[in-house]
């Protein structure tokens, strides 16, 4: 079984009906977007990185739908950091259906590349997405380098998280949350974190902070 699903076929088909899945999430819930003034100056074209837990990777592309459709909107590539692994690829291949560009690379394969490609990115005005506690956890831990990008490359972070009103929870290490369509989703944006060049690991407990406040925001809202 393990081997059918990994075939080509198999993962065109799971890609095509995935695909088609997060659109109709994305299309038939009604969404309520919560600290526009946060993402404001990034839909505008300001470069920053967007950080956010695990669990709500599937429902992140709703947040680069929403600030399309805001005032000032100016159109910037977004990427997200996705793993070299089997998975890490599929996904990628589901995010540029929604128009982020992958980044390949993990804190296991590929990191100092994926790395150096997400700087260089920044420095051109890009906005990056990472998921600092991903692809294997533990869960909402972050790892050092989200901070360490934001420092090097002089940006900031902005905490995000979404969620839809319906969910299926998955049986997975980050307790992740599979929403439904026809209901309601929230996303949300919290203050921009700075983090200092010399001193990233001083503002390692902010984002944590950060990371931790919109998503609880985000809980409380789509009840």
């Amino acid at each position: 079984m393990k081997s059918l699903l990994r075939s080509d076929p198999v993962q065109r088909l799971l890609l095509h009906l995935l695909r088609g899945y997060l659109w109709l999430v994305l299309h038939t819930n009604r969404w309520t977007l919560d600290g526009a003034e946060h993402l404001a100056p990034h839909a505008e074209g300001a470069p920053a990185v967007f950080g956010f837990w695990h669990e709500y990777l599937p429902c992140m592309h709703a947040l680069a739908w929403r600030a399309s459709r805001m005032p000032g909107f100016r159109p910037t590539q977004l990427h997200a950091l996705v793993s070299r692994h089997r998975d890490g690829r599929f996904i990628g291949a589901v995010l540029k259906s929604f128009h982020i560009e992958p980044v390949h690379g993990s804190s296991t394969r590929g990191g100092a590349a994926g790395f150096r490609e997400m700087l260089r990115l920044l420095n051109d005005g890009a906005i990056i997405c990472i998921s600092p506690d991903g692809p294997r956890g533990p869960r909402r831990q972050a790892a050092p380098g989200l901070a360490q990008l934001a420092a090097l490359a002089n940006v900031p972070i902005v905490p995000c998280a979404a969620r839809t009103s319906g969910g299926i929870g998955l049986h997975t290490w980050d307790r992740m949350a599979f929403p439904l369509p026809f209901g309601r989703g929230v996303i949300v944006c919290g203050p921009a974190i700075h983090v200092p060049r010399a001193a990233w690991r001083e503002a390692m407990p902010a984002i944590t902070a950060g990371l931790d406040a919109v998503a609880d925001r985000a809980d409380r809202m789509r009840a």
